[in-house]
């Protein structure tokens, strides 16, 4: 059975990493394909749901990069934009933990510009869900396009959105003032703890899912790295525990569990117009799939999600705790 299509909206950074150096006075850097939508789109490809990618790729060295990366993960790229403009480049520290702290240079690059003539050719007739956020749906002169577009899907595709507050590219209250546009628009909203306390600062997950259902957005999830999900369809709550995890680092862990998410909900018909038919139980199932998913790319080096093919489902899981 072929799965129904994910069309996924947004950028594709470098995410450059530390490394040892060789020599004295040098600073040496991994450099791997990352940015959130464009790790959501690979790994619903690998997983098996088929993902288109719109994105606005550079024919620099880094643009290269992406291409081979997306392509041979799957990942439909024949409505991708040949930009210009250069690629984002994002420098990445590790912790202790393996959470990583990124400094940007993304002035005037290739992922901000789109256009609407850009986005106007796209065909949604076959795209049961598009999923979009993170920094191309908040950098002008771009971000404005980008929601008139989600606007436009919104008739016929379910839309989901992951904010990805980067505060030191985007000053939180421009999130927050757009917010309540984007929980109209939306039917899932998938965002981290860390993203809540910059949109909400002070406030309980259960009283910020109640104030974007309220705003219109149905299903909202919010992960919690080791300590699980919690979430909420029309204020009916489900917390799910995370699985156990090998952490190398957690780059790309929420993009993941985001894409576990819509192909669980994809492969069993749940995707598609505004999730009248989804229950509680379903979110509860396509959260500890994605759990899993969030899991095993924590155990790899940068943002690489698992293939299908390595993926070992856990049994079910007793205690499903309600809110």
């Amino acid at each position: 059975m072929r799965l129904p299509l994910v069309t996924v909206l947004g950028e594709c950074v470098a995410d450059a990493f530390t490394a040892p150096a060789t020599a004295q006075g040098e600073l040496a850097l991994r450099v791997l394909p990352g940015g959130g939508p464009a790790n959501t789109a690979v790994a619903l490809a690998r997983l098996g749901t088929p993902a288109r990618f719109l994105a606005r790729l550079s024919d620099d060295v880094f643009g290269r990069l992406f291409r081979g990366h997306l392509e041979s993960s799957g990942v439909d790229l024949s409505a991708a934009v040949r930009a210009t403009e250069p690629s984002t480049l994002a420098v990445a520290e590790l912790d202790a933990q393996g959470r990583a702290e990124y400094s940007f240079h993304a002035r005037g690059t290739a992922d901000w510009q789109w256009t609407a003539d850009e986005l106007a050719v796209t065909d949604l007739a076959t795209t049961a869900c598009l999923h979009s956020g993170s920094l191309a749906l908040v950098r002008d002169p771009g971000g404005p396009v980008v929601e008139d577009f989600l606007a436009r899907a919104s008739a016929t595709a379910t839309i989901s959105l992951d904010p990805n507050v980067r505060p030191l590219l985007v000053a939180p209250e421009v999130y927050r003032a757009r917010l309540p546009r984007w929980c109209a628009l939306a039917d899932i909203l998938r965002l981290s703890e860390d993203d809540l306390g910059l949109l909400l600062p002070g406030c309980t997950i259960e009283r910020a899912c109640d104030v974007w259902h309220a705003a219109g957005v149905p299903l909202v999830v919010v992960t919690r790295g080791e300590h699980g999900a919690v979430a909420s369809l029309h204020g009916e709550r489900i917390v799910v525990p995370a699985p156990p995890a090998d952490v190398v680092d957690t780059v790309g862990a929420g993009d993941s569990f985001t894409a576990g998410l819509l192909h669980h909900l994809g492969a069993r018909g749940l995707l598609g117009g505004r999730l009248t038919g989804l229950r509680v139980d379903d979110v509860f199932d396509a959260c500890v799939f994605a759990a899993h998913v969030a899991a095993l790319t924590c155990g790899a080096v940068g943002p690489n999600p698992p293939w299908a093919e390595e993926l070992r489902l856990p049994a079910p899981m007793a205690g499903r705790a309600a809110r």
